[in-house]
C-alpha cells in the first residue's frame, strides 16, 4: 500500500534528521530524483526541520532579531512545503493521467499530496510524542498523559492511512478523479503583495 510506503519514507527521513538534531545540518536525499521517494523524502525533511523551527521560535527568551530571521525561514519553508505537495500531486496526475473515469466518478475533498502532507506530519507527532510518553525524567502523569495522546496518533495513522489508499484506488479505477488547483500563495509574490511591491 502506498501509504505504508510513504510513511516509511518518512520515519527514515526523521529518524535521519535526529541523529544530529540540529536544524542547520546539511541535507543529502538518499534516493534518486525520478523515484517518488525522492520527493516524499524530501516532503518530510522539510516539515521535520519546520518542526524544530516552530520550537525554537517559542522560546520567551529568544532575541527580538533572531526570531525574526527564523520567522522568514518558516517562510520559506511553508512555500517550499507547498511546491512539494504540488510535486508530488504532479506525480499522481502523471501516472493516472490515463485512466478512463466512470459515469458518476467525484471528486475528493482534497488531492492525494496534501493528504500524504497530512500523513508525514503526524509520523512527526508520532515520534515526538513517543518520546515524551518514554522520558525518564518526566512525572508519571505525563507519561500516562502522552501515552493516551500517542494511541489516539496511532489510531489516526491507520485511519489516514487507509484514506489514502482508498483514494488512491478508487483514483486509479476512475471512481474519484483528480483536480489540483495551484496554492497561488500571494503574500510571497512581488505583484500580488501590495508591501512587498511597495505600495503600502
Amino acid at each position: 500500500m502506498f501509504s505504508e510506503f510513504a510513511y516509511n519514507v518518512f520515519n527514515e527521513s526523521i529518524k535521519k534528521y535526529h541523529e544530529k538534531d540540529d536544524v542547520s545540518q546539511s541535507f543529502e536525499n538518499p534516493y534518486p530524483v525520478e523515484e517518488i521517494a525522492h520527493l516524499l523524502y524530501r516532503k518530510n525533511w522539510i516539515d521535520t526541520v519546520q518542526w524544530h523551527y516552530e520550537d525554537i521560535i517559542r522560546d520567551p527568551n529568544i532575541d527580538p532579531s533572531e526570531a525574526l530571521i527564523l520567522k522568514r525561514k518558516i517562510d520559506a519553508s511553508n512555500q517550499d512545503r507547498t511546491d512539494l505537495v504540488e510535486y508530488i500531486d504532479s506525480y499522481f496526475l502523471k501516472k493516472y493521467h490515463a485512466v478512463e473515469i466512470k459515469n458518476g466518478a467525484t471528486i475528493n475533498t482534497e488531492s492525494p499530496a496534501w493528504a500524504i502532507d497530512r500523513l508525514s506530519i503526524l509520523a512527526l507527532k508520532i515520534y515526538h510524542m513517543d518520546e515524551e510518553a518514554n522520558r525518564e525524567d518526566a512525572s508519571e502523569k505525563h507519561l500516562k498523559n502522552c501515552q493516551q495522546k500517542l494511541k489516539v496518533l496511532l489510531e489516526q495513522r491507520t485511519d489516514l492511512s487507509l484514506a489514502i489508499d482508498q483514494l488512491l484506488n478508487d483514483i486509479e479505477e476512475g471512481r474519484k478523479y483528480m483536480k489540483v488547483y495551484k496554492q497561488m500563495k500571494m503574500y510571497n509574490d512581488e505583484e500580488l503583495n501590495p508591501v512587498l511591491r511597495g505600495t503600502q
